[in-house]
């Protein structure tokens, strides 16, 4: 029996994939649930599993764009497993036969070419010659076109000069083909871009006060939770706090109507081996300090491993990004579409600050919101970077209600 491999639909909206790569070669056994592609959407790379034990037959290649529901290999299920590996040996002694025939077809080319040539070989004509003098160019360096190889005018017109000084060093380049998700990306990035009215407003915060806090309840709250205690959890009920606060931050622009929303799903930008991801912490205004760090370690460690799926990274209303893991000082974050806001987090530095009339070392760390001017004002975009600044810098009474033990459920 044939089994039809058709590619299933990773996620509503989604209608072609791309075969990111093979797993298996065309002619392999394959067993029931095995990975035999990895197939790249807009949103995710995911793996393809045999929907049956037998013989593959490959319908697509590597790089194809696909169609979901359309056949991509064929399984022969009535085809009993091989014993051992002879099938294997075979190919490669094949493959090692067709490569020798092919390299004395390509001496026995290239002893013919010599053959050939002639005087006239790589030899300029009078015009050719004095446009490769104009451009510095030497004849040896470009093949001639012409009758028994004789530089043409038309190829000294195509020759390119070198540029600068030869090095003799290498000058080689490559190319790669983009994923779907990076083209995606890229795709959202420009739209961003040209398709609202985006503005940053900056701010500084002074860590001190989380410090303090992770310095003193770090070790208990990774022993009795399993997490660690980062600054993700500060940083996302700041986040959820000044949300509230501020509405039109979490609203977003649906033609001629703007929606606003009564939870908090945060997006959290994670780079991952395919490039950067952004899934979705649901419903945050819910979570507790654990809650958050668990859920952030979940989903890092699910796009780390190239298995978040479409739905996890789905929606969200609002994102933070965290440049400062990769020593970013500064950033202009792009807003992630359709949401109006998003806010960077940048590395912490000790730096020079005023406290009371006088000069003290500080860890401080800029963080940045980019928002849509469209529907959010400089006043609540302000107030909300302002708002997030007073939570972080006042933690114990604006996110943990003057109770720390209560906040970190120790």
């Amino acid at each position: 029996m044939i089994l039809e491999m058709k590619v299933p639909s990773p996620g509503e909206s989604i209608t072609e994939v791309e075969i990111a790569e093979w797993l298996v070669e065309d002619g392999d056994y394959v067993e029931k649930d095995q990975a035999i592609a990895e197939v790249d959407s807009d949103k995710a790379t995911l793996e393809l599993p045999a929907e049956a034990s037998g013989t593959i037959t490959l319908k697509a290649e590597e790089g194809d764009a696909v169609a979901v529901g359309e056949i991509v290999c064929l399984i022969d299920t009535s085809a009993s497993k091989p014993e051992g590996d002879t099938s294997t040996k075979e190919d490669k002694a094949s493959k090692d036969s067709d490569s020798s025939q092919k390299s004395t077809k390509k001496e026995e080319s290239k002893s013919a070419t010599s053959e050939t040539n002639t005087y006239a070989t790589g030899t300029p004509s009078p015009a050719a010659k004095k446009i490769l003098d104009e451009k510095g160019v030497q004849p040896s360096s470009i093949s001639g076109t012409g009758k028994d190889g004789r530089i043409t005018k038309a190829d000294a017109m195509d020759a390119v000069p070198s540029m600068g000084t030869p090095t003799g060093g290498s000058r080689g380049e490559t190319r790669s083909k983009l994923s779907m998700l990076r083209r995606k990306v890229a795709e959202r990035l420009v739209s961003a871009k040209n398709e609202t009215a985006m503005l940053t407003t900056f701010n500084e915060v002074d860590m001190s006060p989380i410090f303090a806090l992770r310095k003193e309840y770090k070790e208990t709250f990774k022993e009795k939770h399993g997490v660690g205690l980062g600054f993700m959890s500060f940083f996302t009920l700041a986040v959820v706090r000044a949300l509230r606060e501020f509405p039109a931050v979490n609203s977003m622009i649906d033609g001629k109507e703007m929606i606003t929303y009564d939870f908090c799903d945060i997006s959290i930008a994670v780079s991952g081996p395919k490039g950067l991801m952004v899934p979705v912490i649901r419903n945050a205004e819910n979570l507790t300090f654990r809650g958050v760090e668990a859920e952030v370690k979940r989903l890092a460690i699910r796009a780390r491993d190239g298995q978040i799926t479409v739905d996890e990274m789905t929606g969200g209303t609002f994102t933070i990004s965290n440049g400062g893991v990769f020593g970013s000082m500064l950033s202009t974050p792009i807003i992630n579409p359709p949401q109006s806001g998003i806010l960077g987090m940048h590395n912490i530095v000790e730096r020079p600050v005023a406290i009371d009339g006088k000069v003290e070392i500080r860890p401080i760390m800029y963080v940045a919101l980019s928002y849509d001017h469209r529907i959010i004002d400089g006043k609540e975009s302000v107030g909300f970077l302002v708002a997030v600044k007073e939570a972080l810098e006042n933690p114990v009474e604006l996110l943990m209600n003057n109770d720390v033990k209560k906040a970190l459920e120790l």
